[in-house]
C-alpha cells in the first residue's frame, strides 16, 4: 500500500494533581508540551500536528510552538478517568467533520514522555507501515531495570514480605514497560477497539535514558537532568 497518512496527536489536558501546570512548566528552555510538538513537526511522515487540550493556556503555548489547536477538548474527555483513546477519537471526528481530513493512522505523543531520539517517531511509523497487513499498532517500550516484577515484593498487614510473582529459581525474564514516547495505531483499529493496545500490537524498543515519564516533581527533575546531560539536544 502507499504510505499511510498519519496524524501527529499530542494530548495535553490541564488538570494535574501531582504536578500542577506540568504541561507548560519550563523544561530545558521551553515548556514541557513543546518538546513533543517539536518532535512531531520534525517527523517527515506526519501529515499534521494537532494538540488536543481542554486548557487555553496550553493551547496558546502549543500554537506558539507551531502546533494546530483547532478545538478545545470537552471537559468530559479531560477528567482523571478519561481515556487517551476517547480523546483521540474525538480529535479524529472533529477533523473529519469540520475539516474533511482523513488519516490512516494516529501517532500519539504524550507530553510527559519528552525524551525522544530523532529516529523514534520515523521508526515507529515505518514499523507500522511495513507490518500494515498483520499489525494494528506499535508501542514504544523500554526494558525494565531495577523495578523488575520478578523481584518485587508484596507486604501484608503484619509487614511480612512475600514474592509479588513467584517464578521459582533461574534467570529472570525480561520485562518491558510501555513508556509513552510514541503510540502508533491504525485509525480503523482505534475505532473498532477503542484502545491504543488492539490485539495485534508490536513493541518498538527505546534506550535506557528514555525510561522516564513526568507524573510528579521527582520525575520532572530526572527528565530535566537527562536534558541537561544532552545539553537540550537529544540523540
Amino acid at each position: 500500500m502507499k504510505a499511510p497518512r498519519i496524524l501527529g496527536l499530542v494530548l495535553a489536558r490541564g488538570g494535574s494533581k501531582r504536578l500542577p501546570g506540568k504541561n507548560v512548566r519550563p523544561l530545558a528552555g521551553k515548556p514541557l508540551v513543546a518538546w513533543s510538538i517539536a518532535a512531531a513537526k520534525a517527523c517527515p511522515v506526519i501529515a499534521d500536528v494537532v494538540v488536543s487540550t481542554d486548557d487555553e493556556a496550553i493551547a496558546q503555548v502549543a500554537r506558539e510552538h507551531g502546533a494546530r489547536v483547532p478545538f478545545l477538548r470537552p471537559p468530559a474527555l479531560a477528567g482523571d478517568t478519561s481515556t487517551s483513546a476517547d480523546a483521540a477519537l474525538h480529535a479524529l471526528d472533529f477533523l473529519r467533520d469540520q475539516e474533511g481530513a482523513a488519516y490512516d493512522a494516529v501517532l500519539l505523543l504524550e507530553p510527559t514522555s519528552p525524551l525522544r531520539a530523532s529516529a523514534d517517531l520515523p521508526g515507529v511509523a515505518s514499523l507500522l507501515a511495513r507490518r500494515w497487513d498483520d499489525t494494528d499498532a506499535v508501542v514504544t517500550v523500554g526494558r525494565v531495570q531495577l523495578e523488575q516484577p520478578a523481584v518485587m515484593k508484596s507486604m501484608d498487614a503484619d509487614g511480612r514480605l512475600a514474592p509479588w510473582v513467584d517464578l521459582g529459581t533461574g534467570e529472570l525474564p525480561v520485562a518491558w514497560f510501555p513508556y509513552g514516547v510514541a503510540y502508533a495505531v491504525k485509525t480503523e483499529a482505534l475505532r473498532r477497539h477503542r484502545t491504543f493496545y488492539p490485539p495485534r500490537v508490536l513493541g518498538y524498543t527505546i534506550e535506557r535514558w528514555q525510561n522516564y515519564e513526568v507524573d510528579d516533581l521527582f520525575d520532572f527533575l530526572c527528565v530535566e537532568a537527562v536534558m541537561q546531560h544532552f545539553k537540550g539536544r537529544l540523540p
